[in-house]
């Protein structure tokens, strides 16, 4: 019998069941989006398991942006489909997550990004995603904090946008249990019992579990989840930062959510009559942190500076910091665990997982049900990377598997 601990994080009062037919570990976006199509789809004995409360990780991001606008036709698609999802999502599963279409705007500074995004455009109208490239002025008509003399074009989709992440877990989540499935919070998964390669069991502090079905959904910890049943899931944690103005004296015009590729610094309205400003710090090492610091500050005014000056001095009232759970190409690790039947994951989505999560749900509602999804998640498997440096499956992204990592950088942005 394989068995494994992890380290005890709390408890709470609420029973457990003595079995569960499905078992989704973690109660972020992707485990409540889980968890509402299989509820839906009229899977019985569907238990949650979140170590802390739902939305705690990543989760828990203030506001979360929405895009179709990738570079190769498999994210495009779980992109489109997710986006289909959000707008509707007051109809179903039915809650407000504060949809605004905003629009994404990509700002690009010289002829090879331009040329990068001139055919993922290609690829994008393709699929049906309006998204088109824009010259400077325009780009400044959309964006009037941008200094258009420094791009040469832009890309930009009108459909894209940005939600709230707590309130989307908490419809799923509110959805799932109205058609019968089960959520307990503050109970980590101390263990996972295999005997044979086969799964019987997940151990937490307020008893066992018996089950044939687990879902990792853990996020960053899903590694530590995976090996304990003795599966590899290449993630790695990586804290991210965003930082708030606060209501600015002069009210922001309502702008796309803008990023520059160059730098990846980002910035659009939080709702409240201010701005959200983000960057990936590329001083950042990997690790668990999720303590807010303004260093990064620094590397986003520097890039502000260039592309739209008034950003660059303007104050920061408070921020926020999360974790990305990271792949060595970037790209998302969904599948069933090849010598442990009816381990599914969902993990590792790099900063994508919120922009994805209504997709992911239905692409791991039928992988459960052994039915044909709507798209083949074959290349996401995790064993892309068994035998193989990180550096050979990442320069091979752009041919066959998903595209997000290697010969397509942009993706990589938010």
């Amino acid at each position: 019998m394989h068995r494994s601990t992890a380290t005890d994080h709390g408890t709470a009062a609420a029973p457990l069941p003595e079995r569960a037919d499905v078992v989704i570990i973690g109660g972020g976006v992707l485990g409540a989006s889980i968890a509402f199509h299989l509820a839906e789809a009229g899977v019985t004995g569907v238990l949650l398991l979140e170590r802390d409360r739902p939305a705690a990780g990543s989760s828990g991001k203030p506001i979360g942006g929405v895009r179709a606008q990738f570079s190769d036709p498999l994210n495009i698609r779980i992109g489109r489909r997710s986006l289909e999802a959000w707008r509707a999502f007051g109809e179903r599963p039915g809650a407000d997550i504060g949809f605004e279409s905003a629009g994404y705007l990509f700002l690009l500074g010289d002829d090879a990004e331009l040329a990068l995004f001139e055919e993922g455009v290609a690829a994008q109208n393709a699929l049906g995603v309006p998204s088109r490239i824009t010259g400077p002025a325009e780009a400044a008509a959309l964006c009037p904090y941008l200094d258009p003399d420094s791009i040469v074009a832009a890309a930009h989709c009108p459909t894209d946008g940005y939600a709230l992440p707590g309130a989307a877990v908490t419809g799923y989540l509110r959805a799932a249990v109205r058609r019968g499935a089960a959520v307990r919070t503050h109970c980590p998964v101390t263990a996972i019992d295999t005997e044979g390669g086969a799964l019987e069991a997940v151990r937490t502090p307020r008893g066992t579990v018996r089950t044939t079905t687990v879902i990792c959904c853990a996020g960053a910890w899903s590694a530590e989840v995976g090996a304990m049943a003795g599966v590899r899931l290449p993630v790695t944690p990586l804290r991210r930062q965003i930082a708030f103005t606060g209501p600015l004296d002069a009210p922001p015009p309502r702008i796309p959510f803008t990023l520059d590729f160059t730098s990846t610094a980002y910035f659009h309205n939080d709702g409240a009559g201010g701005l959200l400003l983000g960057m990936s710090d590329p001083r950042q090492e990997p690790g668990f942190g999720r303590e807010f610091s303004r260093e990064w500050l620094a590397p986003f005014r520097e890039a502000a500076g260039r592309r739209a000056p008034a950003l660059a001095d303007m104050p920061v009232a408070h921020g926020w910091a999360g974790l990305y759970e990271t792949t060595p190409d970037n790209n998302a690790l969904i599948g069933e665990a090849a010598d442990v039947p009816r381990f599914l994951y969902a993990t590792g989505f790099s900063g994508h997982g919120f922009l994805q999560a209504p997709a992911v749900g239905e692409l791991v509602r039928d992988l459960y049900l052994r039915r044909e999804p709507f798209l083949d998640i074959g290349p996401l498997a995790a064993t892309r990377f068994d035998g193989r440096a990180a550096d050979a499956a990442e320069g091979s992204a752009g041919r066959g598997s998903p595209g997000r990592g290697g010969a397509r950088p942009e993706a990589h942005i938010i």
